[in-house]
């Protein structure tokens, strides 16, 4: 028996798994399924000469992961937490939100487009909209895109075309004018997301150097927690900063 208490020889193949989750998460890799291994979220079996056993339990903790740091801007260590107070039987200290809305269609009907959430800094998902398209699908007339842009809220790439996390800011900005907030006034928030990538960029262009053919994808994995903890730890000070203005 396994340290699982599974019996070996008996099971999936990292292959196999690999088969099983690309369905719903095209951008998995084994790499990315060692990875996780390496991190404690999975504990597959071992035959006698070494090769992982996946049981059917191991692949949809596997999903949960996946879709936790895809749908839901989690880091793998509160997700890890997630599974050892399920493994436990305790109450998961911190609940899953709810999934976030997609971009909705350019011709979907105006009550339906609201402020949804783009998918977790996921590579080889490329999206691009044209000036038109990002006006229709945030709701914005030319002036106030112009006026992101000066302030440098929203950038096109170099062929002139806008990523869906444009549609995001230029929605967020447009509910943040009506508390009397405009774009000038968010100059800072640039700024500092500017410092924070300058920041990662230290840190993992090392790792990108590297002539081991699975540097890249380590890195890309680094990249992916290092953002969700630094999303995490913004809105966390936010908070705490506008309890103290509350004076809570």
């Amino acid at each position: 028996m396994t340290a699982a208490g599974r019996p070996q020889n008996h099971g999936l193949s990292i292959g196999a798994v690999l088969a099983q989750l690309r369905g719903d998460f095209p951008d998995v890799t084994i790499s990315k399924i060692r990875f996780l291994e390496a991190e404690g979220l999975v504990q597959p079996g071992r035959t006698a000469s070494g090769y992982r056993q996946f049981a059917a339990a191991d692949v949809e903790r596997l999903r949960f992961v996946l879709a936790a740091q895809r749908d839901h801007y989690l880091p793998l260590k509160v997700i890890k937490e997630q599974l050892d107070a399920a493994d436990s039987g305790a109450e998961p200290a911190v609940a899953l939100p709810r999934p976030p809305r997609r971009l909705v269609p350019i011709d979907a009907p105006a009550e339906n487009v609201g402020l949804p959430v783009a998918d977790d800094f996921v590579a080889g998902k490329e999206l691009r909209l044209t000036r038109e398209e990002l006006l229709a699908q945030a709701g914005i007339d030319e002036p106030a895109l112009a006026e992101l842009q000066q302030y440098g809220l929203v950038r096109p790439g170099t062929a002139g075309f806008f990523d869906p996390d444009a549609v995001l800011v230029a929605r967020t900005v447009k509910a943040m004018t009506e508390f009397g907030i405009e774009p000038r006034h968010l100059r800072a928030f640039r700024a500092a997301a500017d410092r924070e990538v300058g920041l990662l960029e230290q840190i993992v262009t090392p790792v990108y150097r590297h002539r081991d053919p699975e540097a890249k994808s380590r890195a890309d994995e680094v990249v992916r927690e290092l953002a969700a903890l630094s999303v995490t730890l913004h809105t966390l000070l936010v908070k705490a900063g506008i309890r103290g203005v509350a004076g809570c």
